[in-house]
Formats: structure tokens, C-alpha cells, sequence
């Protein structure tokens, strides 16, 4: 919430820049048909399987062994590029592409050079159509404000989800093929990949004002909703920990991290990244 009341204080900011940066000798506000809106807006995301996972991977064995435990993704940054057409002065059009990134992550040092680094991570790249109806506005000199209201579909492509450990300079006792058999004593499991994947259809919904100056660039501040849900994930990689809390004396064997219902954490089955984001935009008028 903290990262999402700066951004809100962040878009005011860059409205009142905007306001001490408008001409004054111009005699109306320039309203293009057709924008070029940049956008970044501080975002919710629910996390889905993915905080599941980190909060299972918490409990054990980073709870387990009195570790400090990694950060459930609740916030992250959505930038966005969409064209927006006014078919009439009062109805638009608009098509774009986002980028949202979500990261938590945690070293742990063991032992003298040793260390165990874990990251947590989605990305997804949403693509959208939508449109927006827009109210009367209000004209003040050669400045035009005018709310707005507008939604559209999403197609999330390119949307992954990716847990890892890293562990150096701890060693792996391995089997003739090669296989890792038992594990150090200060091991959360040695080396794990788990990647997900999938895309699928979503929302979005949205509230806001545009404010026009007397240039050809234009400030949108708002507030959007987003429904953003991938199901049945594929996956490649599982993650393992040391079974049971361990000793120097009897290293554990690597086994298969296990849910609640005691089933393999083989993957992360749904990604959910919905949640509410607050608008902070660059309109560049052609």
C-alpha cells in the first residue's frame, strides 16, 4: 500500500508540473484525435499459485531451519503504451501493450562462502483493446479537463512464473550417474528451477481525467482494474528440500517439497495478477 500511496502522490506531482508547464498565450487546449499514451502505474497483483508456493516454501523449510522468510508479491510497476483514437469527441478507441514484473528475493549465508540465493518471479506481457466514453468538459482558459470511463478485453501472452535456488559453496554428494543423493547439512535443497507458463484471456476497467493543455501533450490520471488469470500452467522442473530438519552427523535425502494434502509441489497449477493500479500517463497528440 505504501508504494501505491506514492504513486498516487507521484501523479499529482506530475500534474502540477504539467499545469506550470503549459503555455499561456494560447487561446484553447489542443484536443489530437489520435494519442500515443505512455503510462506507469504502481499496481496490486494478487500472486496467485506463485504466493502459494512461497508461502509453503516459508513455513518449510525456510521456517524450519529459523530463516528469515521471503516477501509475498503484493505490488509491482505496470508500464504500459497504448494508441488512443477519438472516433467523436466524446467516444475512443484504443490498442495497446504492457510489461508487468513481480519479484521477491533473499540471500542467505550459511556458512564463510557459502551462500543460498532464492528468487520468486512473474512476468507477463497483457496485450488490449478497449474503449473509453468521456463526459462534458470542463474548459478553464486554455486548459480542458475531462473524466472519463472505459474498459476493454486482454490477452495475456508471454506470462511466466519462475522459482529458484541457487546454493555455492555448499557441497552435493552425487551417486556414479551423477545424480544428487544427500545433501549438506546447511542446504535448503541444492539447486531448483521450477518455470510455469501460460496465457489467457482477461479485463480491464478503468476511471479517470484527462487533462488537455494548450500543446500537444495531454497528462491521464486514474484508476484501472485488472482481471489477470492463467490456469493450468505448464511446467518444467520441481523443487526439492532436505526431508526432515537436519544434522552434520545424517544429511538428508532430497525429496519432493509437498502440499497441505501431502501431493509434490510439482507446480504452480494458476497465476493470478488482478488487482487495482493507479494511472499516471504521457498522452502525445499526433
Amino acid at each position: 500500500m505504501t508504494r501505491l500511496r506514492l504513486g498516487a502522490l507521484l501523479a499529482l506531482a506530475a500534474a502540477f508540473g504539467v499545469f506550470s508547464l503549459s503555455p499561456e498565450a494560447m487561446a484553447a487546449a489542443e484536443v489530437h484525435r489520435l494519442n500515443l499514451v505512455i503510462s506507469a502505474m504502481p499496481s496490486q497483483i494478487d500472486g496467485g499459485g506463485m504466493n502459494d508456493l512461497l508461502q509453503r516454501y516459508n513455513l518449510y523449510p525456510l521456517g524450519a531451519r529459523g530463516l528469515e522468510p521471503l516477501e509475498q508479491l503484493s505490488t509491482t510497476w505496470l508500464f504500459d503504451g497504448e494508441l488512443r483514437y477519438f472516433v467523436r469527441p466524446n467516444f475512443a478507441l484504443a490498442a495497446g501493450v504492457s510489461r508487468l514484473k513481480a519479484q521477491t528475493k533473499r540471500e542467505y549465508l550459511p556458512s564463510i562462502g557459502a551462500s543460498i540465493n532464492v528468487l520468486g518471479e512473474v512476468l507477463s506481457v497483457p496485450i488490449h483493446v478497449g474503449a473509453q466514453y468521456y463526459l462534458a468538459p470542463y474548459t478553464q482558459g486554455d486548459f480542458q479537463a475531462r473524466a472519463f470511463v472505459g474498459g476493454g478485453m486482454m490477452s495475456l501472452t508471454g506470462t511466466r512464473a519462475t522459482f529458484s535456488t541457487v546454493e555455492l559453496g555448499l557441497p552435493i554428494k552425487t551417486t556414479a550417474d551423477g545424480t544428487p543423493d544427500t545433501l549438506d547439512a546447511a542446504s535448503l535443497g541444492g539447486d531448483n528451477r521450477l518455470v510455469s507458463w501460460g496465457d489467457s484471456p482477461g479485463y480491464y476497467a478503468e476511471i479517470g481525467a484527462h487533462l488537455f493543455f494548450a500543446a500537444r501533450y495531454s497528462v491521464i490520471l486514474g484508476a484501472v482494474y485488472r482481471s489477470m488469470k492463467v490456469r493450468d500452467m505448464g511446467t518444467e522442473g520441481v523443487i526439492l528440500v532436505p526431508d526432515g530438519l537436519p544434522s552434520i552427523d545424517d544429511p538428508p535425502l532430497r525429496v519432493e517439497l509437498k502440499d497441505a494434502d501431502g501431493k509434490p509441489f510439482y507446480r504452480i497449477p494458476n497465476l493470478d495478477l488482478s488487482g487495482f493500479g493507479v494511472r499516471m500517463a504521457v498522452a502525445i497528440g499526433f
